[in-house]
C-alpha cells in the first residue's frame, strides 16, 4: 500500500508539474497530464495482474521504467534529477528487488521536493553481482540523517527486502543516500520467536513489537514501565543483530 501510494504521489506531483509549467500551452498541457495519468493508471493494472516476484528483470530495463516513470517530474517540475545509467551486463534482479528499488527512488525524490532548497538531484544505480547498489545525491542544506522521520518508509522498505540505507549528509553542500539490496535471499535462520537465546518476556515484547505496537502500548499490554520496554527491546536488537526496529521487526515477520 506504501509503495502504490508513493507510486501515485510521484504521478500526481508529475501531472501538477505539468500543468503549472508555464512553458507550456494549455493544449499541450492538457495532452500531456492525460498521457501522464493514463501511464498511470496502466501501471496500477499491471501490479494488479503480475507476480514480479517471481520475474527477473534486466538492471538496465528497471532503471529504465524508473527513469520513465519520473520522466514528466524531471521535465516538468522544478526538481533537476540526473540520471546516471547501470552498466549494461549487471545481473539481472529479481522482481521484488526491482521493485523496491524503484519505490525506494520515489520516496526519495518526494523527500528532496519537500525539502524547498534543494534543486538537483543525481540519481545512480549499479550492480555488484550480489546486490543492487542505489545512491541518490542532492545539493540541499545537507542536514538529512537516517534517523529523520521521512526517511523512515525507505529504511522500512529496504528491510523488507533485508537491504540496509545510510545517509552521509554535509552542511551546505547535501546529502547522499546510499542503499544496498542483496539480489539472493539470506540463509535460513532459526525463527525469532522461537530462538532459544530469548527470555520469555523478550518473546512477548517481540511478538507486540512486530505487530506495530509502539512502547506505550507495549508497555500498557504487559503492565511494565515504557523505560523497561525500551530496554527489552534494545537487548532484543543486541542478541538479534539487527540496526533498526524496522530491521527487528523485518527479521521476527520473516
Amino acid at each position: 500500500m506504501a509503495e502504490r501510494a508513493d507510486g501515485q504521489a510521484v504521478s500526481l506531483e508529475s501531472v501538477l508539474a505539468v500543468l503549472r509549467s508555464i512553458q507550456l500551452d494549455d493544449r499541450t498541457a492538457r495532452a500531456l497530464a492525460t498521457d501522464t495519468a493514463a501511464m498511470a493508471l496502466a501501471g496500477v493494472h499491471t501490479l494488479r495482474h503480475h507476480q514480479r516476484t517471481s520475474v527477473l528483470e534486466p538492471v538496465v530495463g528497471a532503471f529504465s521504467r524508473l527513469r520513465n516513470d519520473l520522466r514528466p517530474l524531471a521535465r516538468h517540475g522544478d526538481l533537476d534529477i540526473q540520471f546516471v545509467e547501470p552498466p549494461a551486463t549487471g545481473r539481472a534482479l529479481p522482481g521484488e528487488v526491482a521493485q523496491a528499488g524503484r519505490a525506494i527512488v520515489q520516496s526519495a525524490i518526494l523527500v528532496f521536493i519537500d525539502q524547498e532548497e534543494t534543486g538537483r538531484v543525481r540519481v545512480e544505480w549499479d550492480c555488484d553481482g550480489l546486490n543492487l547498489l542505489i545512491e541518490i545525491r542532492d545539493d540541499g542544506r545537507g542536514e538529512l540523517a537516517v534517523s529523520d522521520d521521512s526517511v523512515a518508509s525507505i529504511v522500512e522498505r529496504a528491510s523488507a527486502v533485508n537491504g540496509t540505507v545510510t545517509v552521509r549528509s554535509t552542511p551546505g553542500w547535501g546529502s547522499i543516500l546510499s542503499v544496498r539490496l542483496p539480489l539472493d535471499p539470506p540463509a535460513m535462520r532459526e525463527p525469532l520467536m522461537t530462538a532459544t537465546a530469548l527470555t520469555n518476556r523478550e518473546r512477548e515484547v517481540l511478538q507486540l513489537v512486530a505487530s506495530g505496537a509502539r512502547n506505550r502500548a507495549i508497555g500498557r499490554q504487559l503492565a511494565i514501565s515504557e523505560n523497561t520496554v525500551k530496554f527489552h527491546v534494545s537487548n532484543l536488537l543486541s542478541k538479534v543483530g539487527a540496526s533498526s526496529r524496522a530491521e527487528l521487526v523485518a527479521r521476527a515477520q520473516a
